[in-house]
């Protein structure tokens, strides 16, 4: 399997890879803690303040909104990230300590709990991002223990890595998880990019100048958030390089939570709205 080796560079205030036009915003959220987007273009956004996962659409309808706090099969508590393929959508219920499985409709499926497992290495809690690898493997950040678990489609246990045995690779405050196309995990950790093979072993270890605050891999478009900027990477490019993206002189006020390119566009999710920007040519 080909290793993926990152340069972060930090361009200069006038000189960018990509630079964005701001076109709208869309949503109306409580406290948005993540989002993703499916190739079929529904949105799918965590909201850890009303405890609900909302669906919409690039056009800003919204066509769903599923949850409530609770312990059951259909609510959350603190719902810390959400990710999605065509057919079916993950969420993370941080304090409910389980893995949750819906259809694209949000149909409850199953939910994965091992928090009393007799056997400690499958055991998990606070779990606080989730992804799933084109093999159909999930893996999820255990902020409980600092490491990712990795289960199967049918939700056996397949490992745990990045503990305090990963060594050099150990995780120190993980915070989110992507997949890219080649199964590599790419995990934030405090101000570094940590970066497993889909055996679990450590590849590479890049370090970057401030604290990160989300990571989001689609079709191998790599984004990155420290909060007030953002970073991307084209992972299929043999000279992978972070740069800057320009958003044309627009001010975002609040946090960045999340970014994710997407046919051309980029979209921003900060607390309480969905900020959408066009590519300029």
């Amino acid at each position: 399997m080909k290793k993926i080796f990152l340069l972060f560079v930090v361009v200069s205030s006038n000189v960018f890879a990509q630079s964005f036009e701001f076109s709208e915003s869309i949503g109306n959220f409580n406290k948005a803690s993540s989002f993703y987007i499916t190739a079929n273009g529904l949105i799918y956004v965590s909201d850890s303040g009303s405890d609900e996962i909302i669906l919409l659409d690039t056009l800003g309808n919204q066509l769903k909104t599923f949850g409530g706090y609770g312990w059951s099969e259909n609510s959350f508590d603190d719902p810390a990230d959400v990710f999605a393929d065509p057919l079916t959508i993950y969420t993370a219920d941080k304090n409910n300590h389980k893995i949750k499985r819906f259809d694209k409709n949000l149909n409850f499926i199953s939910s994965l709990f091992r928090r009393e497992s007799d056997a400690q290495e499958e055991q998990f809690g606070y779990p606080i991002s989730c992804a799933t690898s084109n093999q159909g493997d999930l893996y999820f950040i255990d902020s409980e223990n600092r490491r990712v678990m990795k289960f199967d489609i049918f939700g056996n246990f397949k490992m745990n890595f990045g503990g305090f045995d990963a060594g050099k690779y150990q995780l120190l405050n993980p915070k989110q998880l992507a997949i890219s196309s080649a199964n590599e995990i790419f995990i934030i950790d405090g101000a570094d990019i940590i970066i497993f093979d889909s055996f679990g072993n450590g590849t590479n270890r890049i370090s970057i100048d401030s604290s990160l605050s989300s990571i989001r891999i689609l079709f191998d478009q790599l984004t990155i958030c420290n909060g007030s900027e953002i970073y991307y990477s084209n992972l299929k490019s043999t000279d992978s390089k972070f740069t800057r993206l320009d958003l044309a002189d627009f001010q975002i006020e609040t946090q960045i939570i999340s970014a994710i390119l997407f046919n051309s566009k980029l979209y921003v999710l900060t607390e309480h709205e969905l900020l959408i920007f066009n590519k300029n040519n």
